[in-house]
Formats: C-alpha cells, sequence, structure tokens
C-alpha cells in the first residue's frame, strides 16, 4: 500500500514538475494571434480586461503580504476596475512596492509564465496559476470578484483535468500571450485618463505622493516594465 501510494505521487510529481513537449510553431504563433483578438477589440476587451484586473489586484494584494502588510480584502468590479486594502504604515517601502506592483503584475507574471513555458513546465505553470486563484479567493470580498475568480480558476482546472497535452499547452501558451499583451494596454489607457484630468487617485498618483517623483515617471516605469517583459517573453516564446 505505502509503496503503490509512493508511486502514485512519484507520478504527480513527474507529471507536475517534468517537463512537457514544446507546441509546433504554428501553435505558438495562433495563440498569440488568439490573444490579440481578446485585447485589440474594444467591445471584447471590455470583458477580457477582466482577468488582467485579476492579476493587477492579485500583484497588490501578494506585495503587501511579501512586505509585511496585512491584507484585508480584495474587491473587483463589472467595470473592470478593482481595490486591494492592506493595512499597516501608511508610508515607507512596503507601501509603495504595493502600490507600484498592480500595473507592473500582469506583465511580469506573463514574463515568469513565458519563463516555464520555454522550459517545457506547461503543466506546472496551469497548476501554479491555479493555486494563485484558489489563494486569490480567500481575500475576495465582493460577489462579483468570487464569481470572476471563480469562473477563471474553473477553466484552468477543467482544462488541467480533462484535456490532453496539446490543449493543455494551446491554453498555456494563450494565457502567457494574453498577459504579455494585455499588460501593455492598462498603462496606455491610464495615461489618456491622465491626459484627460481623470483618474486623479491612480496607481501613478499614489506614488506620487508616497515618493514625491511625479507621476509621469511611474507611469514610465509601468511602460517600461510591461514593454520589456512583452520583449523577453515573446523571444523566449517564440524560439523555445
Amino acid at each position: 500500500m505505502d509503496s503503490t501510494a509512493a508511486t502514485s505521487l512519484a507520478t504527480v510529481w513527474d507529471e507536475v514538475f517534468g517537463s512537457q513537449p514544446d507546441p509546433d510553431t504554428w501553435v505558438v504563433v495562433a495563440t498569440m494571434v488568439a490573444a490579440l483578438a481578446a485585447i485589440v477589440p474594444h467591445p471584447v476587451w471590455r470583458l477580457s480586461r477582466n482577468a488582467i484586473t485579476i492579476a493587477h489586484e492579485g500583484g497588490h494584494g501578494l506585495v503587501a503580504l511579501l512586505t509585511g502588510r496585512s491584507l484585508s480584502g480584495i474587491r473587483l468590479h463589472s467595470d473592470t476596475s478593482g481595490l486591494t486594502v492592506s493595512r499597516g504604515k501608511p508610508t515607507g517601502l512596503g507601501m509603495i512596492l504595493t502600490a507600484a506592483s498592480g500595473y507592473t503584475a500582469p506583465p511580469l507574471l506573463g514574463l515568469g509564465g513565458a519563463a516555464l513555458l520555454a522550459a517545457g513546465h506547461i503543466t506546472a505553470l496551469l497548476w501554479l496559476a491555479t493555486l494563485l486563484l484558489v489563494a486569490m479567493l480567500m481575500m475576495i470580498r465582493n460577489a462579483y470578484g468570487a464569481l470572476t475568480v471563480l469562473v477563471t480558476g474553473g477553466t484552468f482546472v477543467a482544462v488541467s483535468w480533462l484535456t490532453g497535452p496539446q490543449v493543455q499547452a494551446a491554453f498555456a501558451y494563450a494565457v502567457v500571450w494574453f498577459l504579455l499583451l494585455g499588460g501593455v494596454r492598462p498603462a496606455f489607457e491610464l495615461q489618456a485618463k491622465r491626459s484627460r484630468g481623470g483618474a486623479g487617485d491612480s496607481d501613478a498618483d499614489q506614488l506620487s505622493r508616497l515618493t514625491h517623483i511625479p507621476a509621469g515617471l511611474w507611469l514610465f516605469l509601468f511602460h517600461a516594465v510591461s514593454l520589456c517583459s512583452l520583449l523577453a517573453g515573446a523571444n523566449w516564446l517564440l524560439n523555445s
């Protein structure tokens, strides 16, 4: 019995943390096109942006915890906005890093995902994403947010358990492309809102008040992180 259990555990370990074969080049390109189709048309983006918001607010929450702050809860709204509330010192490095982690989280998650895929760890990526979504679900404090995270997490679980390696690979590549490409657009949207006098309490403005560095420079940082992540991630995905 113990031997059987050990064998089963070893099999699961190999399946999750072992490497899987890379998909064909046409699959990588097709998933990139599919991600663009979910990002570029505005009507589609109004729906798909919810996934970027999950990554954005999840970034705030994760960094808040890593810097020793107490996470009170996360709310996701139907207009694709979100709010992460943490308790702790209202100034200092922890608060700055927490505020800076929202717009940078989706592209950096995409970059990390691209590194895993380049190393052939497709299953590990799917399981890790599922675990992060489960952890985030525990901190959601509104019904719409819970529904959004449940649907997203359920999709990952269904693909992980019910589909074969080829479908899993295509799904994983589509997700990573979406994070890399979709992580670029929000910073441009924020810049456009601020140019019209809106978004006065954005992450960039909060960072400006915390650091006395102009909000425009923080916007530049958001652009730099998202574009550099896209270039590096695309290189890994296309040349793995």
